[in-house]
């Protein structure tokens, strides 16, 4: 299934995209799209029923209407960096022999068409594709690969945008250039685990101003989906509703030559996983 969330910010309603590509409303089936709805079998399966019988649900005119984050009330966006061997490359990084954690604040995600603002006194903004995992089920020291995908309620894609100066020039933690306000687009979908496919599968695309940036493929990734989330297990408990960024292939600013090509207001940034639908954000300046 695709679930999504539409309406103004702070009062989103949550919604499906049937098989014909028409937006259905969910408002009479569940409340929400969160982690408690993923979390609840019998309540993911009334969703399933209506999907369904998409029919049945009324018609939502999209025109005019904004996509809002598929997800609400997150509990924690935990990240991984340098995770693909191609972004290590460019970047010049040694290939983590662990996955390298860092986390972003929830109130970071906005919706994917949401206006990106450029921080006062940035100078390296970056864009970064990546793989959002939804956590469904509480995970703790989990144990094998099965374990942790069977924890995954679904995918989506996010930019994991972040400001390099911040980030790697101000000394402490990589928060810094990655907590900036809506530095976190997500959606435009929650595609369920059993439509989205092969997760080491995907394609990941971005473009800047209409020219291509990054172009490549969850299968480059140093530690797979399952790996991550058993990982993770180890360390921190993972509850409905917890979002991992898995990290982002070659192709970013920091990774560029001399100019370094990083984001001024007016950019436009698309990108698109596939399979998990397509993002378009604006950047202003904050």
């Amino acid at each position: 299934m695709k679930l999504l969330r539409v309406g103004p910010v702070g009062a989103e309603r949550p919604a499906l995209l049937d098989e014909a590509g028409v937006l259905r409303d969910l408002s009479g089936v569940v409340p929400d799209v969160d982690g408690a709805l993923l979390a609840d079998e019998v309540a993911m399966a009334r969703v399933r029923d209506a999907a369904a019988a998409p029919g049945e649900l009324p018609a939502l005119e999209a025109e005019g209407l904004r996509t809002g984050p598929p997800l609400a009330g997150i509990g924690k966006v935990v990240c991984i960096g340098l995770n693909y061997h191609d972004h290590a490359r460019e970047t010049g990084g040694a290939v983590p022999q662990e996955p390298i954690l860092f986390m972003k604040a929830p109130d970071t995600v906005v919706g994917p068409y949401d206006t990106v603002l450029v921080p006062r006194g940035s100078v390296k903004t970056d864009w970064e594709v990546e793989l959002a995992v939804v956590i469904g089920r509480t995970a703790r020291y989990l144990s094998s690969d099965e374990e942790a995908l069977a924890a995954v309620a679904g995918f989506a894609v996010s930019n994991d945008v972040s400001e390099r100066a911040f980030q790697l020039e101000h000394g402490g933690q990589w928060d810094k250039g990655k907590n900036c306000e809506t530095f976190n687009p997500l959606g435009p979908w929650l595609v369920t685990a059993d439509e989205a496919g092969d997760p080491q599968a995907l394609g990941l695309r971005l473009w800047v101003n209409g020219e291509l940036k990054q172009d490549g493929t969850t299968a480059e990734q140093i530690f797979p989906v399952a790996e991550v989330v058993r990982y993770l297990s180890r360390f921190m408990t993972l509850r409905p509703g917890d979002v991992i960024n898995t990290g982002t292939p070659a192709g970013v600013a920091m990774g560029a030559a001399e100019p370094k090509p990083y984001l001024r207001a007016g950019d436009v940034m698309e990108l698109e996983i596939d399979g998990l639908g397509r993002q378009r954000q604006v950047l202003k300046d904050a």
